[in-house]
């Protein structure tokens, strides 16, 4: 049975492919956005609503409340039990999404020690007193390629970051899984990739239908429902500019621009985390990618 992945930068048709592939070899689809596995959280994600699933099985959607945070061991765990269950039933896998982290820890072996409550609390004090900046700055100085893959105001992996290379001596990403200790060695990966400027006008556009969608609408439900309690889910793209607008700190038309400036940023960090796979091949624009996909699948 096969493991197929689709993965590439946010806006670039990844869920969209998923149907067509998993339409054609006859697959179940299991979701790699680690934000899309929050129920409610379905515009901002851009989750595929369950008319638009062609009748194809999805898993890993909906899975924590906004309450919840969510972890890479537990995320691994959860998705090769879905996919040895999947392949007991003789069909095949499509993973897609566009958390590299998530993804790569499916297919290959992790290595990261276990936390050190007293490092964590010393660096948790620190981003209290001087801020995430500083951290951030200290990372980029330890380990530039970790930098590079997180976001300066995702404080939470900063620390787990500057956490791991303090207990190992060693970078962050020295720490993540090795390619050739890959648990599923004949999983193909394919990439969407698109010119910068073409995708950061689907992105825009994105953010634009996001909010005639009922975006704000959305958000404050999440609010009254707790997902104030929840580190991981409040800072995702959008819903933290929309959070800090119902705290006063930004108007509606700031935090849509905040919202658009953010996720290309995003989508530059996913881009530069994907490249550094050798085992992805990369579709562009201008390829017939189905059917460049089902070649590469049935050769």
């Amino acid at each position: 049975m096969k493991v197929i992945v689709i993965c590439g930068a946010t806006a670039t048709g990844k869920s969209e492919m998923a149907l067509d592939v998993a339409e054609q070899i006859g697959a179940e689809i299991i979701n790699a956005d680690s934000m899309q596995l929050y129920t409610g959280m379905d515009i901002g994600t851009a989750k595929l609503s369950v008319a638009e699933r062609r009748g194809i099985p999805h898993h890993l959607l909906d899975v924590l409340s906004v309450k919840q945070d969510s972890t890479v061991a537990w995320y691994q765990q959860l998705a090769r039990d879905r996919i040895s269950e999947i392949h007991s039933r003789n069909q095949h896998v499509v993973i897609v999404g566009g958390t590299g982290l998530y993804i790569k820890a499916v297919l290959d072996d992790l290595n990261f020690p276990d936390t050190n409550p007293e490092v964590r609390a010393r660096l948790e004090s620190e981003a209290e007193e001087f801020g995430s900046d500083s951290l951030f700055t200290r990372l980029q100085e330890l380990d530039p390629a970790a930098a590079l893959a997180i976001d300066r105001a995702n404080t939470r992996r900063i620390i787990r970051a500057l956490e791991v290379i303090e207990i190992t001596g060693r970078p962050f990403t020295a720490n993540l899984p090795r390619e050739d200790s890959s648990r599923f060695p004949d999983a193909l990966q394919f990439g969407l990739v698109m010119e910068r400027e073409h995708l950061g006008e689907r992105i825009d556009l994105r953010v634009e239908k996001m909010w005639e969608q009922g975006f704000l609408a959305e958000v404050d439900a999440l609010i009254a429902e707790g997902i104030l309690q929840g580190s991981t889910a409040q800072r995702a793209l959008g819903y933290s500019a929309l959070i800090a607008m119902r705290a006063g700190q930004m108007t509606e038309a700031e935090a849509k621009e905040e919202t658009k400036r953010s996720t290309r940023q995003y989508a530059r960090r996913q881009e530069t985390w994907f490249s550094r796979d050798a085992r992805i091949q990369w579709i562009a624009p201008h390829q017939p990618r189905l059917e460049t996909i089902m070649q590469k699948i049935n050769s």
